[in-house]
């Protein structure tokens, strides 16, 4: 069943502001962004150019060396790795610009751990970049994102987006990781999600997304909805439809659509983008939750992401934009 979130809340409160700066370099900013998000289409283009130009001894060794980096071991904590992702976080977030709005920064404790649920997906959630431990905009030193394992099976991507803070979505990864003290953000809508994208709206598929709410009760970790205004509009795209394409999708765990943006390049269109961050909904530790317990702060979420989302869209510019929620 679909919600249209167009309830109206009570008035936005005045949040904290934090601007990704412009310093004038569009090369170092261009350069930033084909580093953080140009090695899809540059696998795609290595692979098409060795099958259709290359001898076949060739292109099985090209293949062969993209089969090596999809499984050699990364190191996360890289001192050049993360030198390289300070310089991505920094010029990405002052190309669109991205602007991250929290709407209580003092209701969050360095020491603590939160879970924020992220939305939308879009083509790719990018507007993550502005929770990133690296960017500082957050009062939180240890961050990570949760993103589909297919990431990390993807060559080149897989080594950037982990210096970033990027880590496999999986129950273990997420026990661990909030266990250890680090704020988890998690984009519940997932392949399903980006299934149902369409213009001219937004969509977060929540309905039946349940587990990361689960894993914050289990943990006694606030939960945090988040909304990114403008990151649909920073790619054009298209997709195929049908339900053979949806199998296809939720097997291989990431769903295959085309996307571009300037000249039909991967580096995106200059549109300012917007995360809003909402208060931390407390939650009681319970290691065994029932699913009625659940179902009750999962409500709390949904109901609370639908009011961020309509107290603020008028304000960052996007006053006639629709969520659904499915």
């Amino acid at each position: 069943m679909a919600v249209t979130a167009e309830t109206n809340g009570p008035p936005a409160p005045v949040p904290a502001e934090f601007k990704g700066s412009d310093d004038g370099s569009l090369i170092r900013s261009v350069t930033a962004m084909v580093l953080w998000l140009g090695t899809i289409h540059f696998n795609v283009v290595v692979v098409l150019l060795s099958f259709f130009f290359l001898p076949l001894h060739l292109t099985l060794l090209v293949f062969g060396l993209l089969l090596i980096f999809m499984v050699i071991p990364v190191d996360d904590k890289s001192k050049w790795g993360r030198k390289l992702s300070r310089y991505i976080c920094k010029y990405a977030c002052g190309y669109f610009p991205v602007t991250l709005h929290v709407e209580d920064i003092k209701a969050f404790d360095p020491n603590r751990a939160y879970v924020f649920g992220y939305e939308p997906h879009s083509v790719l959630p990018i507007g993550v970049v502005a929770l990133a431990d690296l960017t500082g905009f957050m009062p939180l030193p240890k961050v990570k994102v949760l993103a589909s394992t297919a990431v990390f099976y993807t060559p080149f991507l897989r080594h950037i987006w982990t210096w970033l803070g990027l880590a496999p979505a999986s129950r273990k990864n997420f026990v661990s990781l909030l266990s250890a003290g680090y704020s988890c953000i998690v984009v519940p809508g997932g392949v399903q999600e980006t299934f149902y994208m369409e213009h001219g709206s937004e969509i977060a598929f929540l309905k039946r997304r349940r587990g990361f709410v689960r894993l914050a009760i289990e943990m006694g970790c606030p939960l945090v909805p988040v909304f990114c205004f403008g990151q649909s509009d920073v790619y054009k795209w298209w997709k195929p439809g049908g339900k053979l394409y949806l199998q296809f999708a939720r097997a291989i765990k990431f769903t295959p659509i085309a996307f571009w943006g300037i000249f039909g390049s991967p580096v995106p269109y200059r549109r300012p983008m917007h995360v809003v961050v909402g208060q931390p909904i407390e939650i009681e530790k319970n290691p065994q939750p029932t699913m009625e317990e659940v179902a009750e702060v999962h409500d709390k979420f949904v109901k609370a992401l639908g009011d961020l989302f309509e107290r603020h869209k008028a304000r960052v510019g996007h006053g006639d934009l629709k969520l659904r929620i499915l």
